[in-house]
């Protein structure tokens, strides 16, 4: 800049003489010094570029991450002083000055040139070429030392954060922020990063760092994520368009300097490249050596959009699926006050469930004989009122004690001890609700019960070949409780009924049970994923109506699988039962089910009958009479979203590499093995061949699990054991904590991919559901709930504060949220979780991509109760 001024005072002393060939050199020397003013104007951004780099890694190995309150901040090592901002702002100012001084010199310079110099313009021309010359010259010059001083100064950088202790790579200049509320339960150093490996950084990495590559701003959160390099980039942008009008130096300044807002869309451009070209199925990326929290992975696993060719929804499967609202989100609902958060003012108080209690649409049913008013019924409009705590509540008592006993304020309710207590389904022992292990059929212990199955059935093999069964009318599910012992995980079923709060029982012992009936629509399970289907004393009358009942646990039955019916009609010589034998036998005959055994356990003084669901089709085909009838081959078994029941039996698949014509490999090896049908040709969700998503994706959850949600989330998973993994894909995640004592409740949304019978081929059990809607269990059921990646997809659908109720009616006080997703939802979900009075303990956000970890206190609207 000082040769450009300085040319330009000589210049205007020379005005004075007369001289035409003196002044044709000066004007010569003037274009020369005007190229000067320009190549030095376009220089020193590159200059200032590599020393703000380096002053931000001196200043952030010298203080460690800042963990604030408000997510809305970045650590103070991110974030450019006041004083530093009005130096830099006032360097501009003085640099813009000048430049606009030395382009009025040049103005008036030119136009007395013009008028001296009419006669001379050959010699003129000849002069500019020369200088034209020298400005070529003087530009690679400039450039080659450029090139050479960021290297240096990128060199000096990483010795010195060598220096420091730190692993400085190029990943470092991206923004990571940190928030606890806490404080307390801090993270250690790096916070996630620790014992993570990382991948070396690509080159399009590294080439994004040295542009200065920006965080994006969210809008709708006024986080503003620039670091440092940002502002002077900014300032450094500026300067640049200042110069980009000068007629000689316009090329260079083009190529040198990018406006900002332009410089700002190619490089969220290159990023969104890169993270879409290296995402693989694990979430891990081959365009990063930066670690998101997951174990490794820098970014979290998405969905393929191919992937939906190759997948169905449980919403396309069912033919009755209920339409819902698909209005946009409102942008303010974030906003909730939390004066707007009441009580919600129903008859079922602390037990209730908004799509089993709607008594306005229950009086509103015609019939009332297929149990229609025990089945879901929605409001259309869901809510938003919280569920009160009973009076006493106290934190549950951890499993295992709490099979056999509960705190009695709890759940308050004493009719199944009056009506069940010689039955030995529970007591009341003081403040405790106490259960002796034993029910209707097994009134001396289920473990005794279970034994004296599988001695009437070597076959079974529980914890090995039979894995997954489901309970109908569990009672209070011991026969599930027990089950655990032998390596078996149990669905246990039964309604909301005169049989006060049986499954609340069962939960609250923190054994797996869902409210639900078998009256007029099919259960919300896929077909054939069922080991065993076991009713003991159920009540259900299988008989009735062509069988339409046990049709619908033929569909739900894996082929070779057993059913056992464990009631009256099989030891007993009453009238009544005799006769229901009688239809019993003649229809299960019908069907094609072998009657293995019936056996009588001596000490309980109870029989149990033992069916086989037949491996072919050969005995359907020898049928005289046609009853009941195939369904017709249109109709989808794993339909089953509000869809109605039929009075007919599907197929059983005969295609070697179709799902049902095989029996899973033993537990636990079908935990971890790919099903023998899952088609290589066939698109996995995260865009492999399918055996090798499900791997990958098996693999990436272990490692997060082991490496993020055990130590770094500030959970106590000693205090764990009812978990629900509200978008569950594969199952990964509940097979990521099979050494933990909890069993997970994996939910398959009706409108993504049916993944649903993978996750039952593995050993593991889960439900359909819409997240638009309530789901089918009490208040203070689960320990955790776990969401990846859920509610950016939710969001199109509906509302997140009556998501956020459901949430926080079914969680325990003292329970757990994890939240994987899109950075502006996980702080969408952290504004509502505030509002709703629960301790965010941790927020991770990074490339865009979020993490919450968040726990739920004893707080209710009007009142605030204390555990005792």
């Amino acid at each position: 800049m000082a040769v450009g001024k300085t040319r330009g005072n000589k210049r205007s002393a020379t005005t004075s003489y007369a001289s035409t060939v003196t002044t044709v050199i000066f004007v010569a020397l003037c274009v020369i010094g005007v190229w000067m003013l320009s190549s030095n104007s376009v220089t020193p951004p590159q200059i200032t570029r590599a020393s703000t780099r380096t002053a931000s890694v001196t200043e952030s190995n010298e203080q460690q991450p800042v963990f604030e309150d408000n997510p809305g901040k970045l650590p103070d090592d991110a974030i450019m002083s006041d004083e530093s901002k009005d130096k830099n702002e006032g360097s501009a100012a003085e640099v813009a000055e000048k430049q606009r001084q030395g382009e009025g010199s040049r103005q008036e310079t030119e136009q007395k040139s013009e008028e001296d110099n009419e006669g001379d313009k050959e010699k003129e021309n000849s002069e500019k070429e020369k200088g034209q010359v020298m400005k070529e010259e003087y530009e690679k010059e400039q450039r080659e030392q450029r090139e050479e001083d960021e290297g240096t100064q990128g060199q000096d950088v990483l010795e010195q954060g060598k220096k420091q202790g730190h692993d400085l790579d190029s990943s470092n200049s991206e923004v990571v922020t940190f928030t606890d509320s806490t404080r307390d339960e801090q993270p250690t150093e790096h916070g996630f990063l620790k014992g993570v490996s990382q991948n070396e950084t690509s080159s399009d990495d590294a080439k994004n760092q040295e542009n200065g590559q920006q965080q994006q701003e969210d809008p709708s959160s006024g986080r503003e994520e620039n670091v440092q390099e940002d502002e002077q980039n900014t300032t450094t942008d500026e300067n640049g368009r200042t110069q980009q009008n000068t007629d000689n130096g316009q090329q260079q300044a083009e190529q040198s300097t990018v406006p900002e807002e332009e410089d700002g869309q190619t490089n969220k451009k290159q990023q969104e490249e890169e993270e879409e070209k290296g995402t693989d199925a694990g979430g891990a990326s081959s365009g990063s050596g930066e670690s998101f929290p997951g174990g490794g992975n820098s970014v979290i696993p998405k969905e393929s959009p191919e992937s939906k060719k190759s997948w169905k929804t449980q919403a396309t499967e069912s033919k009755n699926e209920k339409q819902r609202q698909r209005d946009e989100l409102d942008s303010g609902e974030s906003k909730l006050d939390v004066k707007a958060w009441e009580l919600c003012n129903t008859t079922a108080g602390p037990d209730y469930i908004p799509c089993l209690d709607n008594e306005e649409a229950i009086m509103k049913l015609r019939s009332r004989r297929h149990f229609e008013h025990r089945e879901r019924h929605c409001p259309e409009d869901p809510p938003t009122c919280l569920a009160p705590l009973p009076e006493g509540y106290k934190e549950s008592i951890k499993w295992p004690d709490s099979r056999d006993k509960i705190w009695y304020h709890n759940v308050p309710h004493t009719k199944l001890a009056e009506v069940k207590g010689h039955q030995n389904w529970v007591k009341v022992t003081g403040e405790f609700l106490t259960f002796p292990g034993g029910g209707t059929q097994f009134i001396h212990g289920a473990l005794h019960y279970i034994d004296f199955l599988q001695q009437s059935l070597k076959r079974i093999g529980w914890g090995k070949h039979t894995r997954v069964i489901l309970d109908v009318g569990c009672g209070v599910a011991s026969f599930g409780g027990y089950l655990f012992e032998r390596d078996v995980l149990a669905m246990s079923l039964a309604p909301k009924d005169e049989h006060e709060a049986q499954v609340q029982f069962a939960l609250e012992r923190r054994i797996p049970a869902i409210s639900a009936v078998m009256g007029s629509q099919r259960l919300p399970f896929p077909s054939r994923v069922f080991d065993l289907i076991h009713c003991a004393r159920c009540r259900v009358p299988w008989h009735n109506e062509g069988g339409l009942l046990l049709l619908e646990l033929n569909r739900l039955l894996r082929p070779g699988g057993y059913f056992v019916w464990s009631a009256t009609p099989v030891y007993q010589k009453l009238e009544e039962d005799v006769q229901i034998w009688k239809e019993m036998s003649s229809l299960t005959k019908s069907m094609c089910w072998d009657l293995v055994t019936i056996n009588k356990d001596k000490l309980n003084g109870v029989g149990a009958a033992i069916f086989r669901k037949p491996v072919s089709n050969e005995c359907y085909e020898k049928r005289q009479q046609q009853q009941p009838p195939m369904c017709k081959n249109d109709d989808d078994a794993n339909a089953a979203w509000y869809v109605p029941l039929q009075a007919c039996m599907h197929k059983v698949p005969i295609n070697p590499v179709e799902r049902g014509s095989k029996w899973p490999v033993d537990w636990p090896r079908r935990l971890q093995a790919p099903p023998y049908w899952l088609n290589s040709s066939q698109m996995g969700i995260y865009g492999k061949p399918a055996p090798q998503d499900f791997t990958t994706d098996y693999e990436h959850w272990k490692q997060v699990v082991s490496k993020v949600y055990m130590n770094e989330l500030g959970i106590s998973w000693s205090n764990v054991r009812n978990v629900m993994d509200m978008r569950a894909v594969y199952g990964g995640f509940a097979a990521a904590l099979r050494d933990l004592q909890v069993w997970v409740m994996n939910v398959v949304n009706i409108n993504s991919p049916d993944t649903l019978p993978i996750i039952y081929e593995r050993g593991l059990f889960g439900i359909y559901h819409d997240w638009c809607e309530s789901f089918s269990t009490y208040p203070r059921s689960y320990d955790l709930l776990h969401a990846d990646h859920l509610f950016s997809k939710l969001k199109e659908r509906c509302k997140l504060a009556p998501v956020m109720a459901e949430v926080d009616r079914i969680v325990r006080p003292g329970g757990k949220f994890i939240v994987r997703d899109e950075s502006n939802i996980v702080r969408e979900v952290e504004t509502l979780l505030k509002s709703l009075n629960w301790d965010v303990h941790l927020t991770f956000s990074k490339n865009r991509e979020g993490i919450l970890s968040a726990q739920k206190g004893f707080w209710r609207p009007d009142a605030t109760q204390a555990s005792s």
